[in-house]
């Protein structure tokens, strides 16, 4: 019994704590995107209950006349997938947006099915009962083909666009945004430039088998052969860096080409909160960005 209950209060904390950074960043992105970011419905062919279904992207355009280089940039869950109220909240990130606008970029954030304002249901990935995230590869990995398809739909967006260069763009994604980046840079190759994780992994490490999904999907952007670039914190409360570096190997080694780094990142068990200190990675992102063909 002595076991179970410091296993429990070890999880509550990793929860609390976690709960805590996350809502914080959801709070900060939400305050500031209405002032900083641009908000747009696009249409798509994606059909739910025979109704065709609109996403949201939220904009942030660098200073001077387009079309830009641009970079899809993913978000990612929202902690345990247990309060519906988070999955209408709008994600962004004014750092990164910032920097990649510093360097000429526009920056355009998707909003996946059922999330921010985005229309349709938010189905990636859940218990059958609908009460978190879950564990289950079964269940697990239909979330990414789902939201595979949600990025098709921006994709063929994006290439319309008159202020996009079609032929300059990037993908990069937080926490499950990372890893749907590099999966989906290696199920369509030929459309990004460049593929950048932060912290990427689709469920937590503390799950029973968290190779059955994390690796495996990893391991879906080997066909990606240009050089990807993988940026992690230490001290992340979902995903060691030992696990980390361990599907990065597997990518390596299924044939992905890229470079792993990690940071140390400041304030206790904040590795997973890495891409709001562009301090420590941007000189890093500045050179790959310098080095992209």
């Amino acid at each position: 019994m002595r076991d179970e209950a410091a296993l429990f209060l070890s999880f509550i904390r990793v929860y609390l704590g976690f709960s805590a950074v996350f809502l914080l960043a959801v709070a900060g992105s939400c305050a500031l995107h209405a002032q900083e970011f641009a908000s747009e419905m696009i249409s798509t062919e994606l059909r739910e209950d025979g109704q065709p279904v609109r996403l949201e992207i939220l904009i942030r355009r660098p200073d001077g006349p387009g079309p830009y280089p641009t970079v899809a940039f993913n978000h990612g869950s929202t902690g345990r997938g247990d309060d519906p109220a988070l999955f209408r909240r709008s994600w962004t990130n004014l750092p990164a947006a910032k920097f990649f606008n510093e360097k000429g970029w526009m920056v355009v954030f998707p909003q996946r099915r059922g999330r921010g304002g985005s229309e349709g249901k938010y189905d990636e990935g859940f218990e059958r009962d609908r009460s978190r995230y879950t564990c289950q590869p079964a269940l697990s990995l239909p979330g990414v083909d789902r939201a595979i398809a949600d990025l098709d739909a921006v994709v063929a967006h994006l290439k319309t666009r008159p202020d996009v260069q079609p032929d300059r763009m990037l993908i990069a994604g937080q926490s499950r945004g990372g890893i749907l980046s590099i999966a989906y840079a290696g199920e369509r190759p030929g459309v990004f430039v460049g593929a950048i994780n932060f912290v990427g992994g689709w469920m937590t490490d503390r799950c029973p088998d968290p190779r059955a999904i994390n690796t495996a999907t990893f391991r879906r952007g080997a066909a990606f052969k240009r050089p990807t670039l993988w940026l992690y914190g230490e001290s992340d409360r979902f995903y060691s860096v030992s696990h980390s570096r361990s599907n990065f190997d597997a990518f390596v080694a299924a044939g992905g080409a890229g470079q792993f780094q990690t940071y140390a990142v400041p304030g206790q068990d904040n590795g997973h909160a890495l891409i709001s200190h562009p301090d420590l990675w941007r000189d890093r992102v500045d050179e790959y960005l310098r080095g992209l063909k």
